[in-house]
């Protein structure tokens, strides 16, 4: 693996780490302030500040302009994070934080090689080898040993 791809495989991994914190701190907020979708709310507000502090220290503000030209289909992606952070901030605290990733994982397993498999959504296609299929097969055997242990 060269050095470009162990720095990207080293940001997957710290993204990876941060979700199940993710969900465990928002979900403590949600419980505290006895509502899951303020707590999103405020999830959200903070992401915002933080990503357009990193846009703009990056001097990428003048992609905003490009966005009227976009497929609408292409913001869905708003709504699908949306969509986990209300639903994580809700369940986590009544499933349990490990349960909640567990199908989390298991979702994007699934989906990953859907899109894999097809190119969609413009992915670069990669067929579904038994290899891959195998190892899909594995990670998904570990994931349900996991939560059985």
């Amino acid at each position: 693996m060269g050095s470009e791809a162990v720095r990207h495989a080293a940001v997957m991994l710290a993204a990876g780490i941060g979700i199940p914190v993710l969900a465990a701190l928002n979900a403590q907020l949600g419980s505290r302030i006895g509502s899951p979708v303020a707590a999103g709310v405020v999830l959200f507000c903070v992401a915002l500040l933080g990503a357009v502090a990193v846009m703009v220290l990056s001097g990428s503000a003048a992609a905003l302009a490009r966005l009227p030209g976009q497929p609408g289909h292409l913001f869905l992606a708003g709504f699908l994070v949306a969509f986990y952070v209300l639903s994580i901030t809700f369940v986590a605290p009544r499933f349990g934080v490990g349960n909640a990733i567990f199908f989390v994982l298991l979702g994007q397993v699934i989906s990953a090689a859907a899109i894999d498999q097809f190119g969609l959504f413009g992915a670069m296609a990669r067929p579904l080898t038994a290899l891959r299929l195998g190892g899909i097969g594995l990670m998904v055997t570990g994931l349900f040993l996991i939560q059985r242990g």
